[in-house]
């Protein structure tokens, strides 16, 4: 028996609680060098490329919040300048003046009157007379057609605005550059001056005699029109002097300081530390010597500082291929989940990462190793992941280490009490509460208000804690198929009395029931006494009597009527019958799909004891030596604290019923002489147990017991017709 004890004198054990997980049966898989050495190898490469290919972090800031601290620009960087674009913008605007057009009914009016002009006026009409014989009457309406629609498409502005019309695409034009003319006018009644006609004439009064046009054009250069300002067109010009003004980038040096503490958040300064961020990966080149080199030079140190904690501290995990591969694809699944959304936020167009702040991976991880391995492996890798992810993820390193280890932390205690799937909702909802805790805890102490942001955290937060049950649910169970492990969860469901195999023992040895039932309650109660794993130990012992079914008549808890099927027998043949129902047992077990940690306690709760009773009868029978190997069982010894404690539980229960004084003294006596006896068959030479915590399983044991067999009151007898 090893005992281990540290300076002070406190005990040490040399596994963890959670290491009845996982069976004792090492298959070549298992126990190859090569194998965990290609484990290894896979996962030193995928936490390569993890680390090798992430995101640039570069501090959040919320629009219309003031800053927290200053920030500094971390490289030589442009940015979109939207505030010197829209100044830009407003200037190109203003360069185009008001524009005028003259009124529409003003030009009907004047040309109504041009026509009493030539029909009325003698001297207009004299003048017409004489066109009219070298021109129809067609040549002068047509003219003024064109007149006024000349006149209706002409727009007027100062020569500067004229310049600027002509620059504009002009198949953007509300109307042809030409007809846009540099004479504002100054006055409401103004004359329009002799070049504007003579233009006029030339580009809208083509195919009209010259004579004709002349007479028409001498007449309107004496008329005053009446001019308007045409809003629309104005507007029309000036969106498309804008639009000529493409984005304003301005340049920042390293060093310079972005934001100063206390500063109200605008657009620009966002705008500034999201082209820092793109700059900075533009600059980051993947394939350059240096960078590869040091990534790999981190890669080494997480793995190297990882091999080494798992060789001081869980040698059985470094030394088991199957441990190793469920610790590395447990890893790997945390960083693919945290990779997978970080790639999700930065890519969204909705920009969810400005509201995700804090995301939640490690307890993800968390649960799942402390559930199929132990807490302090979980604690280790936890940590161990923390770190990683503040290295590789574009988050705020302080919060996001901070919040993911306290939540973490908190599920790893309150996740191995858990003994159903459900009950998994339950650790993340508390998990959920430290991380509410953490997140006002630290929005108090930055000495922020408590805005928007503070929600849209504790519900990213809630949302991830969620995903990471339904995750965890679902793949409890996949894990423990691959890995052939064996959880408080899987326990319990293998303690549904439905169960084929106990309805078998219920039915065809009700004994041997009877009997596992009382030695499961014994010894559930001495290895919660220690901090083993007393509901493995229940229910396991359920089951680590089945063999008695293919010959439960021949064992005494099942021979009913007094009948001794060993009368038939030899004392070595019933020593045979008695000693197979452990590799009846294992066949069984196999056969029916029990977990090999079950197969380990059918293997070990006799050990390689002697089946003294048959040994002692053979010897009378006998003269001379007798082979003790043909009365011992094939064991292997108990290796476990849990299979040491069946063992006592299993032979002080069957020895138990033979006392003809159950009390305290005989009780006591008892238990010390069979623990003496196993003790000097040497069958605790390879059990964990210490010798302090073989005293807490005695005096456990004997408790137990005494309260199991309490004496009652003895009621005195009820005769008909009595009251109560």
């Amino acid at each position: 028996m090893d005992e281990i004890t540290s300076e002070s004198g406190e005990h040490i054990g040399e596994e963890d609680l959670s290491e009845i997980s996982f069976s004792r049966a090492q298959s070549y898989f298992d126990k190859s060098w090569v194998i965990r050495l290609l484990i290894v190898l896979a996962f030193s490469l995928f936490l390569f490329l993890f680390l090798h290919f992430r995101e640039t972090f570069v501090e959040k800031l919320e629009l219309g919040s003031e800053a927290k601290r200053y920030v500094v620009a971390q490289i030589d960087f442009a940015f979109p300048d939207e505030e010197a674009t829209i100044i830009l913008k407003q200037e190109a605007a203003h360069e185009i003046g008001t524009i005028y057009r003259i009124k529409d009914d003003f030009i009907h009016q004047k040309i109504t009157e041009f026509q009493k002009y030539i029909t009325n006026d003698e001297a207009g009409g004299k003048q017409w007379d004489a066109l009219s014989r070298e021109s129809g009457f067609e040549d002068i309406a047509l003219a003024l057609s064109l007149l006024a629609d000349g006149l209706n498409h002409s727009r007027f502005a100062d020569a500067k605005t004229i310049q600027v019309i002509e620059r504009l695409p002009k198949e953007n034009l509300p109307l042809p550059a030409g007809d846009f003319q540099p004479y504002p006018p100054t006055d409401e009644l103004e004359r329009l001056p002799r070049s504007f006609w003579l233009k006029f004439g030339k580009e809208h009064l083509i195919g009209i005699p010259a004579s004709v046009s002349n007479f028409i054009l001498r007449y309107f250069d004496a008329t005053e029109w009446e001019f308007e300002v045409d809003q629309g067109i104005e507007y029309t010009l000036r969106k498309l002097s804008q639009g000529r003004i493409s984005q304003k980038y301005t340049r920042v040096r390293a060093g310079e300081r972005l934001i100063d503490q206390g500063e109200l958040v605008t657009t620009r300064h966002i705008s500034m530390l999201k082209a820092m961020k793109e700059k900075m990966s533009q600059s980051r080149n993947l394939l350059d010597p240096l960078t590869l080199f040091g990534t790999l030079l981190m890669t080494s140190l997480f793995v190297v500082v990882a091999g080494l904690y798992l060789w001081e501290n869980h040698k059985e995990t470094f030394q088991s291929s199957r441990r190793l591969a469920l610790l590395g694809t447990i890893l790997l699944l945390a960083l693919i989940l945290a990779k997978g959304v970080e790639l999700f936020l930065i890519q969204n167009s909705s920009n969810y990462v400005d509201l995700v702040r804090f995301p939640l991976f490690v307890p993800f991880a968390a649960i799942l190793l402390t559930s199929l391995m132990s807490a302090r492996i979980s604690a280790f890798a936890s940590i161990f992941l923390s770190l990683i992810f503040v290295i590789a993820l574009a988050v705020e390193s302080v919060p996001f280490l901070v919040i993911n280890i306290m939540t973490a932390m908190i599920c790893i205690l309150t996740v191995r009490s858990i003994r159903r799937r459900k009950e998994v909702f339950t650790v993340c909802g508390k998990g959920w509460i430290a991380t509410v805790v953490v997140i006002l805890a630290f929005t108090l102490y930055e000495n922020s208000s408590l805005s928007l942001a503070l929600l849209g955290d504790l519900t990213s937060t809630f949302l991830f804690l969620g995903l990471t049950a339904v995750l965890v649910v679902g793949l409890l169970p996949v894990l423990e198929s691959l890995f052939q492990i064996m959880t408080d969860i899987t326990l319990m469901e293998f303690m549904d009395p439905s169960n084929e195999v106990l309805r078998r023992l219920t039915i065809e040895a009700p004994g041997t029931y009877q009997h596992s039932m009382v030695v499961g309650h014994l010894s559930e109660s001495a290895a919660s006494s220690i901090g083993a794993n007393g509901l493995f130990c229940r229910v396991a012992t359920q089951y680590h009597d089945i063999g008695k079914l293919a010959n439960p008549q021949y064992f005494t808890e099942n021979q009913l009527g007094g009948v001794d099927m060993h009368q038939l027998l030899t004392p070595l043949e019933s020593a045979q019958v008695i000693i197979a129902h452990v590799s009846e047992g294992v066949a069984l077990a196999r056969k029916v799909g029990l977990p090999e940690q079950f197969i380990d306690i059918i293997k070990e709760h006799h050990g390689t004891t002697l089946a003294y009773y048959f040994y002692h009868k053979q010897l009378e029978l006998q003269e001379g030596e007798v082979d003790e190997r043909d009365f011992r069982y094939s064991g292997p010894k108990p290796r476990s604290k849990e299979s040491t404690i069946i063992m006592i539980a299993d032979t002080l229960e069957a020895a138990s019923r033979s006392l003809d004084l159950f009390n305290e003294q005989t009780i006591t006596g008892l238990v010390e002489t069979l623990i003496a006896q196993k003790m000097e068959d040497g069958q605790f030479d390879e059990s964990l147990l210490t010798f302090e915590e073989l005293g807490h399983v005695k005096a456990t044991l004997i408790k137990t017991l005494l309260a199991a067999s309490h004496p009652r009151v003895k009621y005195p007898p009820h005769h008909p017709g009595e009251e109560g």
